[in-house]
């Protein structure tokens, strides 16, 4: 039985979700999943050789990633690099369909500038615009941002742009690194 990794930061909810449904896939085609969130407890005590493959993933508030994906990283960098492995960034200006290829999500390019650890594999997934459910501060942000990139600015939208049948193939596509490396 293949045993899978799902690491992931969430600020809003939206990425544990997403989170989530990989780990509910990878189960139906018959994995052995742990899902972890980075900045629980469950994260300092990993013992990563009992996995066949391990995804990360992380969302983008602002432009830049929180603060602990990084400090995460740069401690289990090597681990991390040991095993198959793909990094999964959630982001809202990957709504634009242009916008899910690495090379033109500036978000992804900046992970990739910043990060301590390489990842194999990369995946862009659209995110969740939820000005409800923001404080004022992130909704005033974001819908400035939304207004230059000419996205939603009502404060009453709730939007999810996230493509679920997609994360569902994201999901598959991670059994298949295992396959790749066992050649």
């Amino acid at each position: 039985m293949t045993r899978v990794l799902v690491l992931y930061f969430t600020r809003g909810g939206h990425t544990a979700k997403i989170a989530n449904a990989i780990a509910d896939q990878l189960t139906f085609r018959g994995a052995k999943v742990d899902l972890v969130d980075i900045n629980s407890a469950a994260a300092t005590c990993i013992n990563w050789p009992d996995y066949d493959v391990v995804a990360l993933g992380a969302c983008v508030l602002y432009g830049t990633y929180d603060k602990s994906v990084f400090q995460f990283i740069e401690q289990h960098a090597e681990a991390l690099g040991a095993l198959p492995n793909s990094f999964f960034c959630v982001n809202v200006v990957a709504r634009n369909p242009e916008k899910r290829i690495p090379e033109n999500n500036k978000y992804l390019q900046k992970f990739i500038a910043l990060s301590p650890w390489t990842p194999a594999d990369l995946k862009i997934i659209a995110g969740k615009v939820d000005y409800p459910s923001w404080p004022w501060y992130d909704r005033w942000m974001i819908q400035l941002i939304m207004k230059m990139t000419k996205g939603p600015t009502d404060p009453k939208s709730v939007i999810d742009y996230t493509d679920w049948v997609d994360v569902k193939v994201y999901a598959d596509h991670l059994l298949e690194l295992v396959d790749v490396t066992a050649i």
